[in-house]
């Protein structure tokens, strides 16, 4: 145990994802040995994101404004839906250059060992998305489940696919090249580009 300040410090730090807490205490002395100012940039910078960041009004990705940069751009093709887990899977499927539509992200999984249901999940507003779609005179031609290769997002994308296949919309899965049980934010581009290139169908319309 140190000094009140600095366990403080040490104890919020071990709250974050993957820090444990020796690691937090590493991170707590690297910060103390920091300029005031360069604390003061971190402390602010936190506070910033807190106060700013907010979610996509349509798609759910985090954004600072109304809508997320890929839903205000013009140029991306709006007939197709890649519904993702969370929003740093938008960007791993970006960082392959192989998809030009739009996101919806569910901000999590089914996991009823958790407690979590699809109530919990953004797939109603899916569904009220891909309905306002329709009667706008525009709709969504075709939904990529990038759900992770896991348990709870292959029984994400089971479920999605069995409410999608009714509105006569297109629902595919990425192929095969993506590790099994392992987290779509750390598949390589290459890998992940593959994927999507060779996306299967998982019912409904080919």
């Amino acid at each position: 145990m140190f000094a009140g300040p600095i366990q403080d410090l040490i104890d919020e730090l071990a709250r974050l994802p993957g820090i444990g807490p020796k690691s937090a205490q590493r991170v707590a002395f690297h910060l103390l040995k920091a300029t005031p100012n360069d604390a003061r940039r971190l402390a602010a910078a936190i506070v910033e994101a807190k106060e700013k960041v907010r979610l996509c009004s349509e798609c759910f990705n985090i954004a600072d404004s109304e809508l997320c940069v890929y839903c205000s751009d013009d140029r991306r093709d709006r007939q197709v839906i890649c519904v993702v887990q969370e929003p740093p899977d938008v960007i791993a499927v970006e960082r392959t250059r192989e998809f030009h539509g739009l996101y919806h992200v569910l901000q999590g999984a089914i996991w009823p060992i958790e407690g979590v249901g699809p109530e919990d999940l953004r797939v109603g507003e899916l569904l009220d998305r891909l309905q306002r779609a329709r009667n706008g005179g525009a709709p969504v031609t075709e939904v990529i489940l990038a759900t992770n290769p896991n348990i709870e997002g292959e029984a994400t994308a089971m479920y999605l696919a069995r409410l999608l296949e009714p509105l006569g919309v297109r629902v595919t899965r990425p192929a095969s090249g993506l590790p099994v049980g392992g987290d779509l934010e750390y598949a390589d581009e290459v890998t992940l580009g593959r994927a999507l290139e060779g996306r299967r169908s998982m019912g409904g319309p080919q």
